[in-house]
């Protein structure tokens, strides 16, 4: 398992834009697929975005967050992004990363190591 700490939350405008950080402690980052996980007041807790290890060429999104969001990754930092432009007060929701050992996934339970989240909300 690793260690996981996010940040870059905060109060946005619609439109506006915001980069979460996740840093990963321990020397087995790059070997761990990735995922963006989010979950607003009263409703279940949904995906966001997902990437592979090492290189991170596969990367996946919700069909609601693609063409906003991007997912990345800094091996040499353990640490990996959400871009996330374009916001609308629908994203209002703490916004969690995971990291899972193999393919990147979509389903939460597949991930065995969470962060405790970064609260996002977009005024509108």
């Amino acid at each position: 398992q690793v260690h996981l700490v996010e940040s870059g939350g905060g109060l946005v405008q619609a439109g506006g834009s915001l980069r979460l950080s996740c840093a990963a402690s321990g020397r087995t980052f790059s070997s761990h697929a990735m995922g963006w996980f989010r979950q607003a007041p009263g409703k279940e807790r949904e995906f966001v975005a997902a990437i592979s290890s090492r290189s991170g060429s596969s990367r996946y999104y919700a069909d609601s967050m693609k063409g906003r969001f991007t997912i990345s990754r800094d091996n040499a930092k353990n640490t990996v992004y959400l871009q996330m432009n374009s916001l609308k007060p629908d994203d209002t929701a703490v916004y969690t990363c995971a990291a899972k050992i193999l393919g990147p996934s979509a389903v939460a339970y597949d991930y065995n190591s969470w962060g405790q989240g970064t609260q996002v909300t977009v005024s509108s």
